[in-house]
């Protein structure tokens, strides 16, 4: 490939030859009318000249037209040199009129050839009309020379011909200085072009195409697929954890990651695909020429157990997975758009699904989505409209059978379908960040009532609301927390804050930061449904966790499973060898109960004791506790 400096001088050379094309024509027709005037003359010695002439410098245009312009440039110069000097050598010597000729024939030399033919030339000329003056003064080689021509005329001439050299070359040279300035300027807008051209369609991180660019590739190879009659697919990738990454290991390593992911990426599909950067930690990959279903499922899978494996990264071992989302033309959609919007559902399929495996897009996948918006616009409603309760479920100290705390758990009062669990607008909160907003009002309404029930004289107990990821990932539930202490009056040590294990696990800086200003509060802090994710016994030594909350499905087989026994009896020993709390979850008969206070677990709730119940009805159930 040629680069710009090639280019340049590629476009100088074709520009001189067809300036030179152009001038030996010009000097070919004036030779010809001289040849003409002086044949009707009879001064046959001069048309003999001339006509010599006219051949070299007809061979120097079929040389032009040839490309082979410093051939044909030289010999230009040369011809007319040479016709000239010996028309003045026949004729009237540094009288004769083509004298005039050197000048005009030093600017041409200037423009066409390089500097040692210019010199060349120009020490010919005074060389000849040296030898001219001598052969016609000192030498009488010449005989038919005018009676006034002397010394003063050769100085004269020379002086001319040396001051138009000098000064032609001054000239040109500054031309040529010019040109070259121009070039460069020309030849760094070329590349600042090229380099703008290649950022606007290329990520400047991974070097890979970019949306722009990914698009209009993949519309060609849909284009050729109705044309060849084969299929598309595009792979819809998104890194699992590089959230998690970017926090904790700061985001140069997370920049060199992504380049890595992107290699990966490439080296994990055919030549003839396409891998392109969607945007931040998303990449939309097409593959070209699909015949068979399977070979889409065996790419995918490629490129799943590609990204796999552990990356290395500023001294650190990185693992992570992706979850791919699959959609095909034609089944799956017509254009670009549509199989990247199903691709993009499918996708997350896959993440809901558990994340690190893939999924090809059904009608249903939409049908869901559809839904969730639906949902997703009826809780924003719900909120405006103050749709949502909340229940307490009483949580028992399993010896004495008092009261020891209440967890808050959140209801939708909905119009048409009364009373709505959390299990059904939960997750599509999370998605959507309405359960940030929804999750203030939660905590909010607790304290409120909290203070509330101290107010009327009731004994004290803890009151425990829960905590969503997503508040988290937010970055000010410190502040959320703070506000509602100070709003309803609620003193901290009556708050317990319920944060499921696999926030725990994330394990970033700001998580560890927020968590370590909530302890400072006062405020306790639970693990909900500990057992049931990444247990690890570091994570609690590092954040300072108050209690522990055994998941109901170990709690409900306990009596009949010896391995949810044996597990129960494990973390309630750790639970006890940290100085922890213990409340066991789904407590639904006596056996459950009276076993958990065997293995030494200190509290307790479940149906066994009481439902979540509403404000009103929690009260009463203070006045009388079951033992």
């Amino acid at each position: 490939m040629l680069d710009v400096s090639e280019l340049d001088a590629e476009s100088h050379v074709r520009l001189r030859g067809r300036r030179l094309v152009q001038i030996t024509t010009l000097v070919m027709i004036v030779l010809a009318v001289a040849i003409a005037i002086y044949a009707y003359k009879a001064s046959w010695s001069v048309v003999g000249f001339l006509a010599f002439g006219f051949a070299l410098v007809g061979i120097s245009h079929i040389l032009s037209r040839r490309g082979n312009a410093d051939l044909s440039g030289g010999l230009l110069l040369a011809s007319l040199f040479a016709t000239v000097s010996g028309l003045m050598w026949i004729s009237e010597g540094l009288h004769d009129s083509a004298l005039l000729v050197y000048p005009v024939l030093l600017i041409m030399a200037g423009l066409l050839v390089q500097r040692r033919l210019f010199f060349v030339l120009l020490a010919s000329m005074l060389l000849f009309v040296t030898v001219l003056q001598l052969s016609t003064y000192h030498w009488q080689l010449r005989t038919n020379w005018p009676p006034s021509e002397g010394v003063d005329m050769w100085l004269d001439v020379m002086l001319i011909l040396l001051l138009s050299g000098v000064s032609v070359w001054i000239i040109v040279n500054d031309l040529h200085v010019t040109l070259e300035t121009l070039k460069v300027q020309i030849g760094r807008f070329r590349e600042s072009q090229i380099q703008l051209t290649y950022l606007s369609q290329h990520d400047p991180l991974t070097g890979l195409p970019n949306r722009t660019m990914g698009r209009d590739r993949i519309v060609q190879a849909i284009a050729h697929a109705v044309r060849d009659k084969t299929g598309v697919a595009m792979l819809f990738v998104d890194l699992d954890n590089f959230k998690a990454i970017n926090d904790s290991l700061g985001h140069d390593i997370g920049d060199d990651f992504l380049k890595q992911v992107a290699q990966r990426l490439q080296q994990s599909v055919r030549e003839s695909d396409i891998v392109t950067r969607h945007g931040g930690d998303e990449f939309v990959v097409g593959l070209t020429d699909i015949s068979d279903i399977q070979d889409v499922s065996n790419i995918a899978t490629s490129v799943m157990e590609s990204l796999a494996s552990p990356f290395t990264s500023g001294g650190s071992e990185i693992p992570t997975s992706c979850s791919i989302g699959v959609a095909v033309y034609p089944q799956d959609g017509l254009d670009y758009e549509e199989l990247l919007r199903r691709s993009d559902i499918a996708m997350y399929q896959a993440k809901e699904a558990g994340r690190n495996t893939v999924r090809f897009y059904d009608a249903a996948m939409n049908a869901d989505i559809q839904q969730n918006v639906l949902l997703v616009s009826e809780l924003r409603l719900a909120l405006a409209r103050h749709e949502f309760v909340l229940h307490y479920q009483p949580v028992l100290d399993l010896a004495s059978g008092e009261l020891a705390g209440a967890e808050a758990l959140v209801r939708w009062a909905h119009a048409s379908r009364g009373l709505v669990g959390p299990a059904m607008f939960i997750p599509a909160s999370e998605r959507s960040g309405l359960i940030v907003e929804l999750g203030e009002w939660v905590l909010m309404e607790a304290c409120r009532q909290m203070v509330h029930w101290q107010a009327q004289g009731c004994r004290d107990f803890y009151i425990a609301v829960n905590l969503s990821p997503v508040q988290f990932r937010r970055g000010d539930i410190e502040k959320v927390v703070q506000r509602a202490l100070q709003h309803s009056g609620l003193r901290p040590e009556f708050l317990e804050l319920e944060i499921t294990e696999s926030t725990l696990v994330q394990d970033t800086e700001r998580f560890m930061a927020s968590l370590r200003k909530l302890k400072d509060l006062g405020v306790r802090i639970s693990i909900d449904d500990f057992g049931t994710g990444y247990s690890n016994l570091s994570y609690l030594q590092r954040f300072q966790v108050d209690k522990l909350k055994v998941d109901q499905s170990f709690v409900k087989h306990l009596h009949r499973s010896p391995q949810d026994r044996a597990l129960v009896n494990a973390i309630l020993q750790m639970a006890r060898s940290l100085n922890l709390t213990t409340t066991a979850e789904g407590i639904e008969d006596l056996s459950a109960r009276e076993t958990l206070l065997e293995l030494g677990c200190k509290q307790g709730q479940g149906y066994f004791f009481a439902r979540p119940l509403p404000a009103a009805e929690f009260s009463a159930f203070m006045a009388s506790p079951p033992v």
